[in-house]
């Protein structure tokens, strides 16, 4: 410590110190804040002054002085400096220094005025004392000292007994037993008392032992004994009562004493009223405490002991040993222990009312040792009674109850009765704590606790009172909460199934929230049985009784077990339930016996099971996945079905696991969507699957009652009151749309956060799981809430988007139902506000509510995408897109029809059942009609909806399309945003999607291109598959099937065709720059053509299949199976596809068997549904028309492949553009026809018949090598007669493709058919123009015509790179075939689509190209109708730009071409005579071929299935080559190209010399077909070779 007295103060004491000191001593008896540090310091100051004198820096007399001033300061100041004098007494005697020990007696005898002598007498050493003239002799005192303590402390006073007399103990008896009822008081007997102690020599101490034992058998006297041995105590010592008690205690502490109840009532009441001291008495008591804390650990080892024998396996034999083990120590404890005297004198306490005793001796012992003795658990219950009584009688009384009073105790010293809240708190709150669970053995007062309980949350859960109130019941609160968890609870477990406490128990914690009621569950279930022995048995006991039940329990037997579960979980629920659910983890067909047996529970076990459920869900140990990372582990899905099928059944609060749900997405996590998906499947009826029927799709089309009765597999009933419980549930908690925004942000979320390091099938089961979760949560708010609830709860769709993040396809499916009421409210509205009837009028108010409704969609959904996607398609289309669905668009007739049918046949069985009782008849027959007339309702109500819908439709479509850049870019975008979005989010979007595409077409919509649309969808398929789920593949099978069903509708009949297609905008194939869609029947694509373009489809979907089919990857396999299996009542048709697709998929059945069983068992799956449906397939010519059957036979073997499908796409829009051309074009091309007719059969024929039947021509026999040498001489005199005759028409053109493959008789018809059809066409067009005619201007004009091919090529190249990746695959094969061929093929659409005048060349360019396209496939296969279409657009704007020479108008061309009309003909059939002549010669050398191509090809197809080079060189091509073929085809090859260059060289010198472009045209396309089957066979070295001379030549 620092020192107070600095040593200035003492050098200038005279000056200034001595005032300083003074001061300071002042200022420290004044600081009475700190009072023990205030006297410390002073302490501190007078010892340094002190001890100053002693080192004599100060003189004595100085400092006695300054003293003297100081000592007024405090009263004790004397005493605090005889403490100082003791201090430095020790100090000094201890110094050698004599002169240290001088100066301090000079300073005490200085100070001694200051302080007694008899203070210092106590405190100094007798020798200092003896220094300073005090005592006379130190030795003299401390003798005296000695005999002083002797006598106070060891010397006893002693009675003579000789002389007492028995007399007096006999009045004294005789006095103290007398009648007390008069006016006898204590002080009267206490003087008689004395008399008789005086008289005769009695021993005072007996006297009161005599008292004690006379009031221990009047124990009703207390008023009068008590103030007797209380006036008595004043003539003893105070300890004598406790003695004698003590001694009373002691004599009946042997083994075989038995303590009276009297004598503990005597102490209790002694204690009560401060005669005695508790810690006085509790000495005397036995046993120790150490021996009770033994006792209580030896309770929880026994206790532990029995659990692990109960959870111990024990063999039979043991079984025995154990038993007598048990029996001998059970006859051990019946040996009766000692009294326990503390546990007497506590429980005495308890009955008379001493609370503060009785309390400090529990505390004195371990927690709830006292209270589990029984009399001392129902004393404190008594006690607890008594304290609540007036506020229990006030508030806690049921109505109408009478209730028995319990009054209240007599002594005044009771603690004080509870009136208030407050006054439970401070007592009966505190006695309930003592109690713990040992409240079991009172459950009268347990109800009574209870009821106070529930009296104060009406109270506390009402608002009226003060701040100050509200913070006193909050504590009140928590004190309730504590004394549920630690009295309440436990209580029950220990009681006997008492189902009464329990719904008891459930009216308190019903009015607590769900939160609070968990926390209390778990602390039950985790903590409570571990505190107290009692507890840990009973716990080992209800799993030991559970286990025992769950064995046994079995369908049949659901009702005994069930009331045996019912009856544990009255006191046990969290035990047994645990159980229960660990059980139906591992078995999951426990699960419907489990629910069923789960009727007998109370409301609280019902909370409790909840309760369970979750913590079961949310165990950290357990794994939410299989070994294998790959599905969800069976004990969540388990769970999951058993939380659907319990929380339907019985009426259980969801609000704990729905925002359990929540906060697991909160958390990022979406396994647990499986218990939501579960919960709302049970509760509210709404089934999720991808299985269903499309009699299942179709009535999920209509209205709610047709749902109901057809849309789902089981029948759904009952499901009102639950999915009512759901709705309320969500709505009371705000989850509804919280979940919904969750669930859709989390889908993307499984993809790109949770699933990072899982298994890619896991990531999509959750994802397809999330997304079915959404929809089917969807629906169910959607057709459970009210639209003022569900307006009120979702947010406007630009919010959703933009401020919620929620997905498009997910925020318009949210908002969709909001929509609908909104527009059916507003139509509501209208029609009362006029009451005209007429249809029209209707129509018009129904245009308007969606008009009112829609026109803030429309501004809003502007925000969800960049402005120029508005440039293609209106906000307006886009909104009407999604917020419609299949209500709006059809009515299911035949639904509603199969519906009404079947309860007409229920009504018939029921009609005819003779054993039901009459009034059931007429119930059921009564039900099925109302049903029936409700369905019948619905229909019309549904039609009328409909019919609305399309008006309004109608006349919206015209601002739809806005087509601003392409129709191309249009159909990318619809596609892109309306359609691939939404055709996978659910099963009916996906009909939905196909059916809006076929009403877009129907209601004739400005710039939407139907060919272009369905070319789109069919074209690649592969890119959209492989990014599927499974689930979403499902989808987008269903979606290709509806599309695919449209199409073979129209394809199926020409009448259909022509009605529903034949002069809609959407079949035009020439796309004007201005938009204007004329019906110019030109301009349409006809039947034939459509078949073609059909067929070209049906080829792409196989190539895409096949291709998927042999990525070996998973996800790609699986889901193009999928596809295929929903797709199969539409395709494939074509029995070559077929075929292709069947060897293929068998492959994928040898090679998955081992590998994936998964993939393995959905092939063999189509497989099987592929066999059956071969009988309804056909040849590729009946499908379309191709090949003629002589050739058919041999084709319909080698035509495996989707290889068939070259041709149309050229073809289609070849002869559809060449439907535009005029008269001049016609001759041109029947003249060209002629005179190609040869070159392209001895191109074709070749590759003898084989090629036309989709052969390859690498495949040929030598045969080949032989002919080609013979033809080339004449092919080169086919040039020289081709320069002389005008070209064919387009039929001839079709004739070369067709012509091959016809019967000669068919051939001959055809001709002179083709010929006048084509006849019809021009003759309006030459009518209209009549201008000069000059041969050598259209000559040039073709010539350069072939120069706007080339670049128009290059400009349709270009627009196919913008296109969207999902096409730019196909563009890259389409590019480098055009390469091979030397810009051949792309310069045919090209001159198609412009507008110039087409000259010979470019027509018999065309005409090679089609007779091409039957051998060659692949470039036919990539150049898509689309492709077409776009260079259509490109090049008719861009050719007038490109030509460096001025261009023909097609006016002028027309005049040329009639001259050459009649000319033309008669050469024409005279070349067609010749050409079919030189066929017949053909056939007969190559049959032999013929017989040995069609098994080449089919192994040739294995090979080249998936690669994209090869499976595009031949139709035929199958996607498959075989490697073998390929190397003999190598050396044929060599012969065959040596033969070729040669004909090559004469060819080029034959262009130099020609001076007209046709010559060089037609030359080149020769060169080509012969390159080509060069190409064919030797693959890709040879084709760049083909590549650099077709560049020299062009």
């Amino acid at each position: 410590m620092a020192a107070l007295l600095p040593a200035e103060w003492i050098k200038n004491w005279e000056k200034g110190g001595k005032n300083e000191f003074v001061q300071l001593c002042r200022a420290l008896s004044e600081n009475k804040s700190h009072d023990n540090m205030g006297f410390r310091d002073i302490q501190q100051a007078l010892y340094e002054l002190a001890y100053h004198v002693v080192r004599g820096n100060l003189k004595h007399d100085q400092a006695s002085n300054v003293l003297g001033d100081v000592i007024e300061f405090r009263e004790d100041m004397p005493s605090i400096l005889a403490d100082v004098f003791c201090i430095l007494d020790i100090e000094t005697s201890c110094l050698e220094e004599k002169s240290k020990r001088d100066h301090f007696t000079q300073l005490v005898l200085a100070c001694l005025y200051l302080v007694s002598d008899t203070v210092l007498k106590e405190r100094l050493d007798p020798d200092t004392l003896e220094s300073l003239g005090l005592i006379k002799q130190s030795q003299q005192f401390n003798q005296k000292s000695v005999k002083i303590k002797t006598k106070l402390f060891y010397k006893q006073q002693k009675f003579n007994l000789l002389r007492e007399e028995n007399e007096g103990y006999a009045k004294l008896i005789a006095e103290l037993g007398q009648d007390l009822s008069g006016n006898i008081t204590s002080d009267l007997i206490l003087e008689n008392i004395k008399s008789l102690i005086g008289c005769f020599n009695l021993d005072p101490n007996r006297v009161l032992d005599i008292i004690l034992e006379v009031y221990e058998c009047r124990p009703e006297y207390d008023d009068f004994f008590v103030p007797l041995i209380e006036s008595y105590m004043y003539m003893c010592e105070p300890q004598t009562l406790c003695h004698i008690l003590g001694f009373k205690f002691k004599f009946y502490q042997d083994p075989s004493g038995e303590t009276p109840s009297s004598l503990y009532r005597v102490a209790a009441v002694l204690l009560q009223h401060n005669l005695i001291d508790l810690e006085d008495l509790y000495v005397h008591l036995l046993p120790g405490d150490n021996a009770i804390i033994e006792e209580h650990k030896r309770e929880i080892v026994e206790a532990k002991q029995i659990v692990r024998k109960l959870t111990m396996v024990v063999l039979s034999s043991e079984k025995t040993e154990e038993k007598e083990k048990e029996k001998e120590k059970e006859e051990e404890k019946t040996e009766k222990p000692p009294d326990n005297q503390k546990l007497g004198l506590l429980e005495a306490l308890l009955k008379i009312g001493d609370w503060q005793h009785a309390q400090s001796i529990m505390d004195q012992m371990p927690p709830f040792y006292a209270t589990s003795h029984k009399p001392i658990a129902i004393a404190l219950c008594q006690l607890v009674h008594v304290t609540i009584e007036p506020l229990y009688r006030r508030v806690g009384v049921p109505k109408g109850a009478k209730g028995s009073p319990i009054s209240s105790l007599p002594n005044k010293r009771a603690p004080k009765q509870a009136d208030s809240f407050e006054d439970l708190r401070k007592e009966a709150f505190n006695m309930l704590c003592y109690l713990g669970p040992h409240l079991s053995h009172d459950p009268i007062l347990f109800a009574k606790v209870v009821r106070l309980g529930k009296a104060f949350m009406k109270e506390f859960q009402s608002d009226g009172s003060k701040q100050e109130d509200k913070e006193k019941m909050e504590i009140l609160f928590s004190c309730l909460l504590s004394i549920t968890d630690q009295v309440l609870l436990p209580s029950l477990s220990l009681m006997d199934c008492n189902a009464c406490m329990s719904e008891e128990l459930w009216g308190m914690f019903k009015t607590f929230p769900y939160q609070y009621r968990y926390r209390l569950y778990g602390q039950w279930k985790n903590e409570t049985y571990n505190s107290h022995p009692l507890l840990v048995k009973v716990k080992a006991q209800t799993i030991d009784r559970a286990k025992y039940i769950m064995k046994r329990l079995t369908k049949e037997n659901v009702k005994p077990s069930g009331r045996q579960i019912g009856k544990l979980s009255h006191s046990n629920p969290t035990i047994l339930f645990d159980y229960i659910l660990s059980q139906i983890q591992k078995y999951d067909n426990l699960i419907t016996p489990v629910v069923d047996s789960l009727k007998y529970l109370t409301s609280l076990n019902y909370d409790v099971l909840a309760y369970c459920i979750i913590e079961a869900l949310a165990n950290p140990e357990k794994e939410r996945m299989k070994h294998d990372d790959t599905t969800i582990s069976s004990w969540l899905q388990s769970l999951a079905s058993f939380c659907g099928a319990v929380f339907r059944k019985y009426p259980i609060e969801l609000a704990g696991l729905l925002q359990y749900v929540a906060n697991q997405l909160k958390a990022g996590k979406s396994f647990d969507l499986l218990i939501l998906k579960e919960v709302v499947q049970k509760m509210a009826g709404i089934e999720i699957t991808e299985e269903m029927t499309m009699e299942q799709l179709e009535a999920m089309t209509g209205g709610e009652q047709l749902k109901a009765e057809g849309g789902y597999f089981g029948q759904i009933r009952n499901t009102k009151k639950s999915s009512q419980r759901l709705k309320d549930a969500l709505l009371d908690h705000d989850l509804a749309l919280p979940l919904c925004l969750l669930m859709a942000q989390q889908r993307n979320g499984v993809i790109f956060q949770e699933g990072g390091e899982k298994h890619l099938k896991l990531v999509g089961k959750l994802y397809d799981q999330c997304h079915d979760t959404l929809v089917q949560f969807g629906g169910f708010l959607a057709s459970n809430l009210s639209t003022e609830d569900y307006i009120k709860r979702v947010p406007s769709i630009d919010v959703l988007c933009n401020e919620f993040h929620t997905p498009h396809d997910a925020a318009f499916f949210l908002s969709r139902p909001m929509y609908a009421h909104h527009i059916s409210s507003k139509y509501d509205e209208l029609k009362k506000a006029e009451k005209g009837n007429k249809q029209q009028h209707k129509v018009h108010k129904y245009i308007t509510s969606c008009e009112l409704v829609m026109a803030p969609v429309h501004d809003a959904v502007i925000s969800l995408h960049l402005p120029k996607v508005w440039d293609d398609i209106s906000p307006q289309f886009y909104a009407t897109f999604w917020s419609l669905t299949m209500y709006d668009l059809a009515v299911p007739h035949s639904s509603y029809d199969r519906e009404v049918n079947k309860l007409k046949v229920q009504m018939k069985a029921i009609d005819d059942n003779q054993e039901m009782p009459p009034n059931k008849k007429k119930k059921e027959k009564e039900r099925c009609t109302a049903l029936q007339d409700k369905l019948l309702e619905e229909e019309k109500k549904q039609l009328e909806h409909v019919q609305r819908v399309l008006q309004r439709l109608k006349l919206e479509k015209d601002n739809w399309l806005l087509a601003k850049s392409t129709k191309n870019e249009t159909i990318t975008k619809f596609l892109q945003l309306c359609i691939f979005p939404r055709c996978i989010f659910s099963a009916i979007d996906a009909v939905y999607c196909a059916h809006f595409v076929e009403l877009v077409h129907q209601q004739k919509t400005p710039n939407f291109s139907t060919l272009l649309c369905y070319d789109r969808v069919f074209s690649d398929i592969i890119y959209t598959v492989a990014s599927c789920t499974e689930n979403e593949a499902s989808r987008y099978g269903r979606f290709l099937c509806c599309m695919l069903e449209t199409v073979t509708r129209w394809h199926s009949d020409r009448v259909i065709y022509e009605k529903e297609c034949g002069n809609y905008p959407g079949f035009l194939t020439i796309l004007r720059a201005t938009g204007f869609d004329g019906g110019n029947k030109a301009d349409q694509l006809d039947y034939e053509n459509f078949r073609h373009v059909v067929h070209k489809w049906h080829y792409k979907l196989t190539k895409a299949s096949v291709h998927c089919l042999e990525t070996g990857e998973y996800t790609h396999i699986r889901n193009i199976l999928i596809v295929l299996t929903k797709i199969l009542p539409w395709y494939p048709k074509v029995l070559n596809l077929g075929q292709a697709l069947e060897r293929r998929v068998h492959k994928i059945c040898q090679e998955e068997k081992e590998k994936r069983p998964d993939l393995y068992a959905l092939a063999m799956g189509y497989s099987g549904q592929l066999k059956s449906r071969k009988p309804f397939m056909i040849p590729e010519n009946e499908f379309h028309h191709k090949d003629p059957p002589a050739r058919n036979a041999v084709a319909a073997t080698v035509q495996n492949g989707p290889g068939g499908a070259g041709m149309p796409t050229s073809l289609t829009i070849n002869t559809v553009r060449l439907e535009e051309g005029t008269t001049e074009e016609t001759d041109k091309l029947k003249e060209k026809s002629q005179g190609v007719v040869k070159v392209i059969n001895k191109a074709v024929n070749a590759t003898p018949k084989v090629a036309t039947s989709n052969g390859n021509s690498a495949s040929n026999s030598k045969i080949i090598k032989e002919k080609d040498d013979k033809e080339k001489s004449g092919k080169e005199k086919d040039k020289e007669k081709k320069e002389k005759t005008p070209a064919a028409t387009p039929e001839m053109k079709a004739l070369g493709k067709e012509g091959k493959d016809k019967p000669k008789e068919e051939r001959a018809n055809k001709d002179d058919k083709a010929r006048e059809i084509k006849e019809k066409t021009p003759k309006s067009e030459k009518e209209k123009e009549k201008v000069k005619k000059e041969e050598k201007a259209s000559k040039e004009e073709k010539s350069k015509t072939v120069v706007t091919i080339i670049e128009s090529k290059s400009t349709a190249e270009k627009e196919r790179e913008k296109e969207p990746s999902r096409e730019r695959d196909v563009a890259k094969e389409i590019k480098s075939k055009e390469n091979a061929k030397g810009g051949e093929k792309m310069p045919v659409a090209g001159s198609l689509k412009s507008p110039v005048p087409r000259s010979e060349t470019s027509e018999s360019e065309r005409e090679q190209k089609r007779r091409k396209v039957d051998t060659h496939s692949s470039p036919s296969h990539s150049s898509t109708v689309k492709d077409n279409l776009n260079e259509l657009k490109d090049s008719s704007a861009k050719h007038y730009i490109n030509h460096t020479t001025p261009t023909l108008s097609k006016s002028k061309e027309r005049e040329v071409d009639k001259k050459d009309l009649d000319k033309s003909r008669e050469r024409s059939r005279e070349r067609e005579k010749k050409d079919e002549k030189d066929r017949k010669d053909r056939k007969r050398d190559h049959s032999n071929s013929d017989r040995e191509v069609p098994q080449d090809s089919t192994k040739r197809r294995k090979e080249e299935n998936g690669t994209t080079g090869s499976s595009k060189h031949s139709k035929s091509e199958s996607p498959s080559d075989s490697p073998r073929l390929n190397e003999k085809e190598k050396e044929k090859n060599k012969s065959k190209s040596s033969g070729k260059e040669k004909g090559d060289s004469i060819k080029a010198e034959k262009m130099e010399k020609s001076s007209s472009g046709s010559k060089k045209e037609s030359r080149h396309d020769k060169e080509k077909t012969e390159k080509k089957e060069k190409r064919d066979s030797t693959g890709g070295k040879e084709e760049k070779k083909h590549h650099k001379s077709s560049d020299k030549h062009r």
